[in-house]
């Protein structure tokens, strides 16, 4: 599973793991991603998305059916 909200776009960001005598080595910051399914009445059916927390957190505000038409209107795969 990519490292990719599908609503925010949010990805991994790459910085830097700094040991106690401060030698730095590369690392990468993952995003809190989570698989969730949510019930699309204007579809008619179950679409299970990729989501970070924040993500999940717009759906609640703006609704199912409104980031669904974004995202369609992107042109993303549901």
């Amino acid at each position: 599973m990519a490292a990719r909200c599908q609503v925010t776009g949010v990805g991994p960001q790459f910085g830097n793991h700094i040991s106690h005598s401060h030698r730095r080595t590369k690392r990468r910051f993952d995003p809190n991603i989570q698989k969730k399914t949510y019930w699309v009445p204007s579809l008619g059916r179950k679409v299970t998305l990729n989501l970070s927390v924040k993500g999940i957190k717009t759906i609640d505000v703006r609704g199912i059916d409104a980031v669904v038409d974004d995202l369609l209107k992107r042109g993303e795969k549901l």
